[in-house]
This record gives structure tokens, C-alpha cells and sequence, in this order.
């Protein structure tokens, strides 16, 4: 006699199947994070990956074991050897802490399943997406008549959206010109839509210069597209966004603005200056999983004009047949470049609802003050540069007269026993570390600790 498949996470049985399952789950998570005891695993790849291989065993194996086993088993285990981005000394990318609340809503999101490539799929997620992604894209234009905005994966996809949808409106003769600060999926969205390769404006201090921008445009024909950025991987710097967007009216160019790591600074009302003139872009690229605090992945692409998204149109008859779009069920498939997806906005959705843009602007405040903080104590020691001062939550600094190679060596050093994770970057020609700071829990003491850790492995 067959045994009863396994319960399922939907229908009014799941709850009770989850229950269970969930408590074995957060334990293991528990477990985990306490084997670890830091930001990291210590021991680096080849211990990590030992580890991991140990506990997996047979990856495929002929029979299962059991599901309370399996979950506590692999979750405890890669809890152990996460890189936790909760734990105040993980600040190295824009790798956010997700809230509580946020990743209660994934789970449903998770048991609910709701594939956002048709109605009958998901018939109230439709409608939430809907609304939500209404007021955010009013957020970013309030003086526009229909903004709009997608869903994406986060900016690497909303970013190749943006250039998708430019050459759509201009055809394959559009010239894009980014910033030497610019991300790098500009460069790799031109290459898989066929575009030519951008054009490169110098940064020397960190943003484009409004001059160099307008030289670049005066020696360029045809349709152009000008990517700013707010928010700067390497620095966290904003690009003089009125200015660029003065230039690029003068030369009749489309403004997009990679707002990946800033645009949730809007939420801030001590800091949504920094964001002035980013209303003029066209299109604008915001991750709520970095400055949002939301698990991956929950990424925008605002659009002024929502006609300017016709251009995503497209029919299969099995999800949005004309009929049934004619009757009133509303066609998803325009949404997005993917097919199946999940229900991200959910998640937005509760964080919005429980904090309010009061209390998310109250995080963004507390990261902001962190890297000042950092800043502060930075310039307190005299064994250590400071790059600048911290425009967002980035700060980068070094020991003094070290070498780029005793820089690179400090940061590996500390990865591999597991102390901290700091990321690293090139300025003024010389290697930097950085501290990206998106942990609203972090205090003064935990950044004193992460100085005195690199004070420490400098004189080794």
C-alpha cells in the first residue's frame, strides 16, 4: 500500500503542517547561529564547503530520512556557515538585515504560491501589487500624472528594463552614457540587448560632473540615454541629479537614475534632500532589499509615464487571452520579462503597513547616523584614513601607509577566522575598506569593535 504523500503548505490543512515543521526550523536557525558565534564562518572555503559536505552527505540519495531531520539538519548547517548580515560586524555589501516581520510575510507568500503571470493565479496579489506599486511609483514622481512601476529582482533586472525600454522607444541606434561610477549591469544589459557599448563618463571624485556630461552628449548623435546613479556601490555617492537632469534636457536625452541603494532615502524626511531631482528621471531603478530591509529580492523600476511600459506587452493565450482581458481580467504578463513570479510585494506590503514611511524613514535615519558615527571615530585615530565623509550609510578607510596588498590582506584575514566582513574599494587609486552600514541595530561600541579588529590585524 502506497504511504499518504507528503502535506502540502497551502488550504486550511496547512497551517497545521507548518506549524511543526516551523519549530524545527527556527531552532535549527538558533543552533546555527550560535555554532557559528560571529558574522561568518571561520576557516574560509575549503572548511566551509567540508562542512557543508559532511552534513549534506548524499545529495541525491535513494531514500529519504525524515522531514523534521532534513530541515534542522541543512538549516542548522547553513546558518553556521551564513554570512549574517543581522550580525553588526557583517557590513562589508549592501546585503540588508531583513526585518522580522518582512520574512514572516515571504513564508506566506511562500505557502500561498501565487504565480504572478495571470489572474486566475493570483487573484488578490494581482490587485495588492497593484495598489502598492501605485503609491510607491508616486513616491518617486508625485507631480506625475501616471507613474507606474514593476516589480523586479532587484537592479541588475531593473536597470536592463530601463535600456530595454529606451530602445524600444528609440530603436537600436541609442547611445547610453553612464558614469565610470555607474554599476556594471549597464554594461552587461547594453551587451544582451544588443546596444552599443556605453560611454564612459569620468568620475575622478566619485560622481559626474555636469561639464564632463555635457561634452559627452555634444559629441554624440541620435537617441541618447543617460544613467545617473544615487547611491554609488563603492562609496555610496549621489550624482548632482538636478544638474544632470538640466543637461540632459538641453540635449534632449532620457534621464534613468540607478537609485538601487538611495531611493528609499525618500522615506527619511532629515535626508530626502539628497534625492532632489529625482522626480525629472524617466525611469528610476530602488531596491527595498537594501535600504528597505526586506529579504531578497524586492526590487523596483519606477516609470513617469506608464504608457512608456506598452512596450512589455505581450499575449499568450493560456494566461491573458484577449477575451478574457477584454472582459476585465487584468493581463500580467505585461509586468514583467519573466513568466512565473513570486509575490514579492507582499512582504513590501506588511513592512509598509506595520512601520509606515515614518518608521522606515526612522531605520534609514539610524544607518545614517551609524556611518557617521564610523566617520567619527575614524578620524579620532591616527593609525587610520578616512576617506570622506559618508553621504549614505558607506564609509571607507585604511590604515595608513599600508599598501593596497596589506589592505586586501586585512580584509581576507578577517573573513577567514570569522571576525568581520568588509567589503573593499578602489579610490584615489589606492585600495580601500568598507564598511557598509544597514544594520539599524548596530551601536558605537560594535564600530569601535570593528576598528579595533582592523587595528589589530594591521600590526601582524
Amino acid at each position: 500500500m502506497r504511504a499518504a504523500p507528503p502535506p502540502l503548505a497551502g488550504g486550511t490543512p496547512g497551517p497545521d503542517a507548518l506549524r511543526p515543521l516551523l519549530d524545527t526550523v527556527l531552532d535549527a536557525l538558533r543552533t546555527g547561529a550560535e555554532e557559528r558565534g560571529g558574522p561568518l564562518p571561520a576557516g574560509g572555503p575549503e572548511t566551509v564547503a567540508h562542512r557543508l559536505r559532511h552534513a549534506l552527505g548524499e545529495a541525491l540519495p535513494h531514500h529519504g530520512t525524515d522531514p523534521h531531520e532534513a530541515l534542522h539538519t541543512l538549516v542548522r548547517t547553513l546558518a553556521a556557515g551564513a554570512a549574517d548580515p543581522a550580525h553588526p560586524l557583517c557590513a562589508a555589501h549592501l546585503h540588508t538585515p531583513p526585518l522580522a516581520l518582512a520574512a514572516a510575510a515571504d513564508l506566506a507568500a511562500s505557502a500561498l504560491n501565487p504565480s504572478m503571470d495571470s489572474w486566475d493565479q493570483a487573484p488578490a496579489a494581482s490587485a495588492l501589487e497593484a495598489q502598492v506599486t501605485a503609491a510607491l511609483a508616486a513616491e518617486i514622481h508625485p507631480r506625475a500624472d501616471r507613474p507606474d512601476a514593476l516589480v523586479t529582482t532587484g537592479g541588475t533586472e531593473s536597470n536592463q528594463l530601463a535600456l530595454l525600454l529606451a530602445r524600444e522607444r528609440h530603436g537600436p541606434a541609442l547611445r547610453t552614457v553612464v558614469g565610470a561610477n555607474a554599476h556594471h549591469s549597464f554594461h552587461r544589459a547594453a551587451w544582451l540587448l544588443g546596444l552599443p557599448e556605453p560611454v564612459v563618463v569620468p568620475t575622478p571624485h566619485g560622481t559626474i560632473d555636469p561639464a564632463d556630461l555635457h561634452e559627452a552628449l555634444t559629441t554624440l548623435t541620435g537617441p541618447m540615454l543617460v544613467a545617473a546613479t544615487a547611491g554609488t556601490t563603492d562609496e555610496g555617492l549621489i550624482d548632482p541629479l538636478p544638474a544632470l537632469a538640466d543637461t540632459c534636457e538641453a540635449h534632449h536625452a532620457d534621464l534613468h537614475v540607478d537609485a538601487a541603494y538611495g531611493g528609499p532615502v525618500l522615506f527619511s524626511p532629515t535626508h530626502r534632500h539628497l534625492l532632489d531631482g529625482l522626480d525629472r528621471a524617466r525611469t528610476v531603478t530602488v531596491d527595498l532589499h537594501k535600504l528597505g530591509w526586506q529579504p531578497a529580492a524586492a526590487g523596483l523600476l519606477v516609470v513617469r509615464d506608464t504608457a512608456d511600459l506598452t512596450a512589455l506587452g505581450h499575449t499568450a493565450d493560456y494566461l491573458n487571452a484577449d477575451d478574457d482581458t477584454d472582459a476585465g481580467l487584468p493581463d500580467l504578463l505585461g509586468r514583467s520579462l519573466r513568466t512565473t513570479r513570486r509575490p514579492d510585494v507582499l512582504k513590501t506590503a506588511v513592512t509598509l503597513r506595520a512601520l509606515g514611511r515614518t518608521g522606515l524613514g526612522a531605520l534609514v535615519d539610524a544607518c545614517m547616523d551609524r556611518a557617521q558615527d564610523l566617520a567619527d571615530l575614524m578620524e579620532k585615530r591616527p593609525g587610520l584614513d578616512l576617506r570622506a565623509r559618508p553621504t549614505l550609510t558607506t564609509v571607507l578607510f585604511r590604515p595608513t601607509d599600508a599598501t593596497d596588498e596589506t589592505v586586501a590582506a586585512i580584509r581576507r584575514t578577517l573573513l577567514t577566522e570569522g571576525r568581520a566582513v568588509l567589503g573593499r574599494a578602489h579610490a584615489d587609486g589606492r585600495l580601500w575598506l568598507k564598511a557598509t552600514l544597514l544594520n539599524p541595530h548596530a551601536t558605537p561600541g560594535d564600530l569601535a569593535q570593528l576598528i579595533t579588529l582592523v587595528e589589530g590585524s594591521t600590526h601582524r
